[in-house]
């Protein structure tokens, strides 16, 4: 989930939005965009760990991801005539985006998919949210207990979701490491685009240039560790890497954008409660996982305190994350 906070052309804070999405009737235009964005992000995770399967390095899987994302994104500005030009300030900042949300966080999500079911890594980062908090408790914005409590339940539920996985042979807990890693990760990134807010960027082209520089980043790690730049022709590969870039990164993005512009931030942003739920489902019929009273209990007390967290936020109108995935 990024902070990438949107309007119609750039980066600002969801304060200015003005009560009218926040408070009109859905539409079926809306419930459509809804479905795009659920569908596409809960089946993503599912398509990560089918990426993750072939003999390509998640470095390099990730780097082909963005450098195809990057190009359609560029192309769409350019299509647009949105702007491409900004000051070295400005690509520091798209740099570092890139870096930690664009590249990092999805290599620590593809080692974790190799270890744990694709539904228990997108219920983690669903509490980006919840790590957000924290952060901006570190840098001195701390929130009002009603979002600590939320936050504690979140906390709560993760543990015991994971507690099965945590008590067997180790690799449940090197899997929750790996998804609190790339988490973080993508928290920090979501820290670095508010920065952003200063420059008036327009979303698509600090995504365009984030996407890119993300590929970089993937590409420098990837001969930094002696991976070969591989490419697997296998097309179950070709198709995951396909669906991971034009359906859960621009085709989602693009319905998420919309929804927030017509529906406002802070009722957009509880797609992150729903999509978890929907991976875990997908999960249970592709994967095999096996559900408990006590993975049950896990899923609905992080799942509320996430919901917790955002109806607070939405409450006292603080930033709500827009995802990127």
């Amino acid at each position: 989930m990024s902070t990438i906070e949107v309007t119609d052309s750039a980066i600002v804070s969801p304060a200015t939005d003005s009560p009218g999405p926040d408070e009109a009737p859905f539409t079926a235009r809306d419930f459509l965009l809804y479905a795009i964005t659920v569908f596409s992000w809960s089946a993503s995770w599912y398509a990560l760990k089918v990426n993750s399967t072939y003999a390509v390095a998640p470095p390099v899987s990730t780097c082909w991801r963005f450098l195809l994302a990057s190009t359609l994104m560029f192309v769409i500005v350019v299509l647009s005539r949105g702007r491409l030009r900004f000051n070295w300030r400005a690509h520091v900042a798209f740099a570092l985006m890139g870096i930690f949300l664009f590249s990092t966080n999805f290599i620590f999500f593809y080692y974790a998919s190799t270890l744990l079911v694709s539904g228990l890594l997108a219920v983690v980062f669903s509490l980006a949210s919840v790590v957000n908090l924290a952060i901006g408790a570190v840098r001195g914005d701390v929130a009002g207990p009603r979002r600590w409590f939320g936050a504690s339940l979140g906390v709560v539920g993760i543990l015991l979701l994971y507690w099965p996985e945590i008590g067997g042979e180790g690799a449940g807990a090197l899997g929750l490491a790996l998804c609190l890693g790339g988490t973080l990760s993508f928290c920090i990134g979501n820290q670095i685009s508010q920065s952003m807010k200063a420059y008036a960027v327009p979303v698509m082209s600090a995504s365009a240039w984030g996407m890119a520089y993300g590929a970089l980043w993937s590409a420098v790690l990837s001969a930094a560790a002696g991976f070969p730049f591989a490419y697997d022709t296998a097309p179950v590969y070709t198709v995951s890497l396909l669906y991971l870039t034009l359906v859960s990164t621009v085709l989602a993005f693009w319905a998420y954008l919309n929804l927030i512009a017509r529906i406002g931030a802070g009722r957009a942003a509880y797609a992150t409660v729903m999509f978890p739920v929907f991976a875990l489902l997908l999960s249970t019929f592709v994967e095999g996982y096996t559900w408990t009273p006590l993975a049950v209990f896990g899923v609905v007390l992080a799942l509320s305190g996430n919901l917790f967290v955002l109806r607070s936020a939405r409450r006292r109108k603080a930033k709500m994350p827009t995802p990127i995935v």
